[in-house]
């Protein structure tokens, strides 16, 4: 038989005296896909990185076996990794923009791999990367390969990533987050490629908080929880027959169409009701929105009103123009055409000086938190500067809001870097909360949380609507939770809204063939929870007289939205 090309066994990991990984066993045979699953910090990206050598600086790592490509991994040399890394195993990172080198161009990036492990002789290198951009769906490849990271959105650095781990032709790929900031339709071209490798003998092991991804391609699912691994087997049975309460609780909060109205950390009815536009007062209004880059049209022609209570969804392909629509929304960018309105007053055109007393009334939670947050300041004062509030209240407001969205009090005297990504996610999400704008604009708010942080995160935005009639636009390539969250939607294709209208009738019954494609690409598991425990198969159909949205929320998790307190206080919490 063919030996696995990962075989491990009570793996360990620490940091110090803190061990991230505690006992993991895994093994991946050529051709299968395993994948691993779990919240935000449970140790799955460590785990990962560790079967490449990647651990960190300052890690320990232990194993009674520990076994790559039919080597002893525990014996290996810096130069023994470095040749094992995109040869044997290419890597695909969870934050394409911290992975790409800033001053080299896409096509610098995957002709590396290509030269090091002396894939194909230099002539023919620059038509090889031509082909691997083609492959994972990089539009006009010739362009975007003398394109450095800066110049291209996140799904086009996600794809140029892709490519660079695929290049060398390996025999297994370890994929942490591979369609994180993806669009539906090149996701479902990225999958079907990773599909057609796997058929072809590549190993895939796939780390990711979408269980909808997860379910399309693996063969087997190891779930993890604080260092641990709480349940593992075939992919249909731990997620049609989950035997562990936390697989049933990450199940349980998956959004989609089904949760409409509801919580998702608990199934009990949302709190806000449907907005009407017609009672409710106008926040935000764009009247002929165009703006170019190197006059290529990035937004053409848009308009949309936006009124109190209200959640407008902006969905579309990456390079589509939805964070340039943010990007004017928020008057960070001045519009070439058209206008756009706050509390029917001017906005974009206001002088800056005009407009810096307002800026708090519209907050933005970015794709990248890490890029709009000054590495040299600690949580704490990330998340306070924002506040106008006295020191103790500031403090203290902190606390709550790091709290609100799942982070504990010692968070707030860390700094982004020492924070995983969907940690540094909620941090942004605080921050914006903290001023209780009057208009959220969200660009992929949850796109690097785990689906139970995810769930806990909507809901909050739910009650922060509800109690302070907060309006928000929320840019989402993720319909599952565009279609839990908005009211109305915008369907973008190529700077134009080539479909709008109410979430409902705009996902059910799609008009234009773009809006079609895209529903038709969404992932549809089809796994279902009945009440016994660890019972159910997939494709059950709920039982007679059940409530909406009883798919996938039959046992219901606790809350996991703590009660608002204010632990103890002092400075070395790090805020200011």
């Amino acid at each position: 038989m063919t030996p696995p090309l990962v075989d491990v066994r009570d793996l360990r990991v620490g940091f110090g005296r803190t061990e991230v990984v505690r006992g993991v066993s895994l093994s991946v045979e050529p051709g299968e896909c395993v994948a691993i699953v779990g919240e935000s910090g449970s140790g799955k990206s460590v785990t990962a990185r560790t079967l490449l050598g990647l651990a960190g600086p300052g890690s320990t790592v232990r194993a009674a076996a520990f076994r790559v490509a039919g080597r002893d991994a525990l014996a290996f040399t810096p130069a023994d990794w470095r040749r094992l890394r995109g040869g044997f195993a290419g890597l695909v990172l969870q934050d394409a923009l911290v992975s790409l080198d800033p001053l080299r161009t896409a096509a610098a990036e995957i002709a590396e791999v290509l030269a090091v492990h002396d894939v194909v002789p230099r002539a023919g290198r620059a038509a090889r990367v031509l082909e691997l951009l083609d492959a994972v769906g990089v539009p006009e490849p010739a362009l975007r390969a003398g394109q450095h990271p800066h110049q291209l959105s996140g799904g086009l650095r996600q794809r140029v990533l892709i490519a660079s781990a695929i290049a060398a032709d390996p025999a297994l790929i370890i994929a942490d987050e591979p369609t994180t900031a993806l669009d539906v339709t090149v996701q479902a071209q990225i999958l079907r490629l990773l599909a057609e490798r796997k058929a072809a003998g590549t190993a895939l092991l796939l780390i990711s908080h979408d269980l909808a991804v997860v379910a399309a391609v693996a063969d087997r699912i190891l779930v993890m929880k604080d260092g641990l691994v709480v349940e593992e087997g075939p992919a249909r049975q731990v997620l049609a027959a989950p035997a562990h309460d936390y697989t049933r609780t990450l199940l349980a909060a998956v959004p989609s169409a089904a949760s409409r109205g509801t919580r998702l950390t608990t199934g009990t009815p949302r709190a806000r009701p449907a907005p009407d536009p017609g009672l409710s007062a106008q926040v935000l209004a764009a009247t002929g929105l165009s703006h170019s880059y190197d006059r290529r049209p990035a937004v053409d022609e848009i308009s949309f009103t936006l009124h109190e209570g209200e959640t407008l969804g902006v969905v579309g392909e990456s390079g589509s123009g939805k964070s340039t629509l943010a990007r004017l929304a928020l008057a960070l960018l001045e519009p070439a055409r058209g206008h756009v309105t706050l509390h029917q007053r001017p906005w974009s055109r206001l002088p800056e000086r005009a407009r810096r007393p307002l800026r708090h009334r519209v907050q933005l939670v970015s794709q990248n938190p890490l890029d709009s947050f000054d590495p040299r300041h600690t949580v704490g004062r990330l998340v306070a500067e924002p506040l106008r509030l006295p020191g103790r209240e500031r403090r203290e407001r902190v606390l709550d809001l790091l709290d609100r969205v799942g982070l504990p009090p010692e968070t707030a005297g860390r700094h982004p870097r020492e924070l995983s990504g969907g940690q540094r996610q909620r941090v942004a999400i605080a921050r914006a909360l903290g001023p209780r704008p009057d208009v959220l604009v969200c660009d992929e708010p949850v796109s690097a949380l785990d689906v139970s942080v995810q769930a806990q995160v909507l809901d909050l935005l739910a009650d922060i609507q509800a109690e302070y009639g907060t309006a928000m636009v929320f840019i989402s390539h993720d319909l599952g939770v565009v279609h839990h969250v908005a009211d109305r939607v915008l369907v973008m294709k190529d700077g134009r809204v080539v479909e709008e209208g109410d979430v409902e009738d705009v996902f059910a019954r799609p008009r234009h063939p773009y809006t079609r494609a895209l529903v038709a690409a969404v992932p549809r598991p089809s796994w279902s929870l009945s009440a016994g425990r660890g019972s159910g198969v997939v494709g059950d159909d709920p039982p007679a007289g059940s409530p909406p949205g009883h798919r996938l929320r039959t046992c219901r998790p606790k809350p996991l939205v703590p009660g608002a307190s204010s632990p103890s206080f002092n400075r070395s919490d790090g805020i200011s």
